[in-house]
C-alpha cells in the first residue's frame, strides 16, 4: 500500500493541478458556448506532439512540446479572430472542423510513425500514471502564472467571454493562455481526460448552483471527488487511469441529470 501511494503521489498531484485550472476555465468555455474548443485544441496539441516525433524520437523532447504549443497558439489566434465574424461563420462549426482536421492528420502522421497505434492511444487518454515530480513542478509553475494573470484581469476575461464590445484582444489573450494550458495538459493526460476535467465538473456545477464562486467551489469539489474515485478504482481493479478518470467524471455529470433542480 505504501509503495502504491508513493507511485500514485506525482500523478495525483498533477491531476489536482488539472482540476484546479480546468474547472475554472470550463466555466469560461460554458459562458462562451464553445464546449468543444478544448477537445479541438487538445487534438491540435496531440498532432503537434506527433509531428515532433519525426524529428526527435523521445516523446518527452522539447521539440515536440514547442511544435504542439506553436500549432495550438496559431489555432487559438484564429478562433479569437473568427469570433468577430461569428454571425457569418459559426464558431462551433469551425471548432468542429478543426477537430476533424486535426484528428485526420493525427491518424495520417501516426500511420508513418513506429508504434503509431500506441501513440494514438496515448493521445486520447494520456499516460498520467508515469508523470514525474519534475514534470509536476514545471506544470505547477506555468499554471500558477496563468492563474495569477486570470485573477488579476478577471473582469476583462469575463467581459471577453460574455462577448462584450471592444474585448477582442482580451479574447485573443484568453485563447493564448488557454492554448498553453491545453498543450501542457494534453501532453500528460491526453485529449479525452483533459476534455472531461474541463467540461464535466463545470457543467455539473452550472446546472446545480448559481453564482461564479459557488459554481467554482462545486466544480473543484466534483473534480477532486471524481479524480480520487478514479485513482482508487484504477488501483483496485488495475484499470487505465486516464480512461477511469473520463468515465467517472462524465458519469457523475450524467448522474446529476437524474436530480431534479428546482
Amino acid at each position: 500500500m505504501i509503495e502504491a501511494l508513493q507511485f500514485m503521489a506525482a500523478p495525483f498531484a498533477l491531476a489536482l493541478l488539472l482540476v484546479g485550472i480546468h474547472a475554472y476555465l470550463g466555466l469560461h468555455v460554458l459562458e462562451r458556448e464553445v464546449i468543444f474548443v478544448d477537445i479541438s485544441l487538445s487534438q491540435v496539441a496531440a498532432l503537434g506532439g506527433a509531428l515532433g516525433l519525426f524529428f526527435v524520437h523521445d516523446h518527452d523532447g522539447n521539440e515536440g512540446l514547442f511544435l504542439a504549443l506553436g500549432l495550438c497558439l496559431l489555432v487559438s489566434f484564429a478562433l479569437a479572430l473568427l469570433r468577430r465574424y461569428e454571425k457569418s461563420v459559426s464558431q462551433e462549426a469551425v471548432i468542429g472542423m478543426t477537430y476533424a482536421l486535426a484528428s485526420g492528420a493525427l491518424i495520417l502522421v501516426a500511420d508513418r510513425l513506429p508504434h503509431g497505434t500506441e501513440h494514438l492511444k496515448e493521445a486520447l487518454v494520456g499516460n498520467i500514471l508515469f508523470v514525474t515530480w519534475p514534470q509536476v513542478i514545471q506544470t505547477s509553475v506555468v499554471y500558477a502564472l496563468i492563474g495569477a494573470i486570470h485573477f488579476a484581469f478577471r473582469r476583462q476575461f469575463w467581459a471577453a467571454s460574455r462577448a462584450e464590445k471592444g474585448a477582442f484582444w482580451w479574447d485573443f489573450f484568453f485563447y493564448f493562455l488557454f492554448g498553453i494550458v491545453i498543450t501542457l495538459s494534453t501532453r500528460h493526460a491526453g485529449v479525452l481526460v483533459v476534455f472531461s476535467i474541463l467540461v464535466a465538473p463545470a457543467a455539473l456545477a452550472v446546472r446545480v448552483v448559481g453564482g461564479l464562486r459557488s459554481r467554482l467551489a462545486l466544480a473543484w469539489g466534483v473534480g477532486l471527488f471524481g479524480l480520487s474515485a478514479a485513482f482508487v478504482l484504477s488501483y483496485l481493479w488495475d484499470l487505465p487511469a486516464g480512461a477511469a478518470i473520463v468515465c467517472v467524471l462524465t458519469g457523475l455529470f450524467f448522474l446529476s441529470l437524474l436530480v431534479r433542480i428546482k
